[in-house]
């Protein structure tokens, strides 16, 4: 009896111990999906098809997509750690800089290459034209860059035009209601504001390589997820590949998922750059590089008193997302 006991006692302790040992072995704690908020211009969309053909899953990442069909607003939620990541202008995100330095540019996802255009009225054939009329845009980031440069090329100045404080949404009803004469849009706005008789002035095709968007990501989220940010980088590079190659399945991925016409969505004059592209804008050395580009708008946003100081542009850029890991 004493010996059943004893050996009953021993199995006990044992199996006390694998459950103690089996209790305290650590768990990997699944992470939260990257939390990446976007806006309505299609150079933004391809994170939507990486999404639905699994690109993200296939290269290790999970993301959870945010759409805003304005997300201006949504820039202080971002800083407050509502996402990890957010699709910027770079000019907007020069802006942001300013106010928040903890963020840094991961990938260039386009480049507009006649996608932005400054619609006129039908009476107005020239930039010439547009000397003492009322021109829309989005005032403070890079819409007003853009329209700045457009009026270079006649000699004009912002001073020689009343500049008006617009989203590119409202320049269509704008132009109708002859609030203001010309305005900076794109698709779908641009189809919308073209049936209500408006003229196609001037394009970013006479700007290369001013208007480009970049995917950007707060410091905390590089420093703790940086795998996860490249699986994001390759997926999305991914995404942006098959797009090119299959238009048609593209345009109706990214239709279904935000309930749009298929026939608003156009890669015509959008540059959805790959990774040989983003490595090459990402050196500093390159004549077309990211860094020249900012310069161009820091200098502005100084200029206009937008802001009193930019941060150091090199630290704004990270290209190691671009590079396999060491």
């Amino acid at each position: 009896m004493f010996k059943v006991l004893r050996y009953a006692s021993i199995f006990f302790i044992i199996a006390c111990l694998l459950f103690a040992c089996h209790a305290w072995t650590p768990t990997e704690l699944k992470r939260p999906p990257l939390k990446v908020i976007f806006g309505s211009f299609v150079g933004e969309y391809p994170g939507i098809i990486a999404q639905e053909k699994g690109f993200f899953k296939a290269q290790g990442v999970d993301v959870k997509l945010i759409y805003k069909r304005s997300i201006q607003l949504e820039q202080a939620n971002f800083s407050a750690g509502k996402y990890d990541g957010i699709s910027l202008s770079l000019g907007s995100f020069i802006i942001l800089s300013t106010t928040n330095p903890d963020i840094q540019g991961a990938i260039v996802i386009d480049q507009s290459t006649g996608a932005d255009v400054v619609v006129a009225q039908a009476q107005i054939k020239t930039v010439a034209d547009l000397k003492g009329k009322k021109l829309g845009a989005n005032l403070g980031g890079f819409s007003e860059v853009f329209v700045t440069e457009m009026l270079k090329t006649a000699n004009l100045t912002s001073d020689d035009v009343n500049l008006v404080k617009l989203e590119a949404s409202e320049i269509p009803q704008r132009l109708k209601n002859n609030t203001i004469q010309a305005g900076h849009t794109w698709e779908p706005h641009l189809s919308e504001a073209m049936k209500l008789g408006g003229y196609i002035l001037f394009t970013s095709k006479q700007t290369p390589g001013l208007i480009l968007d970049m995917i950007i990501f707060r410091s905390d989220t590089i420093r703790d997820r940086p795998e996860e940010i490249r699986a994001f980088v390759r997926g999305w590079l991914q995404a942006s590949a098959y797009w090119k190659a299959n238009v048609q399945e593209g345009n109706a991925i990214v239709s279904k998922a935000l309930k749009i016409p298929s026939n608003t969505l156009s890669l015509e004059g959008i540059n959805l750059t790959n990774l040989s592209e983003n490595q090459k804008l990402f050196q500093s050395s390159n004549p077309n590089s990211i860094y020249k580009t900012a310069k161009i708008y820091a200098d502005f946003f100084i200029r206009s008193g937008n802001v009193t100081r930019i941060p150091e542009l090199k630290s704004l850029f990270n290209s190691s997302f671009l590079n396999p890991p060491s």
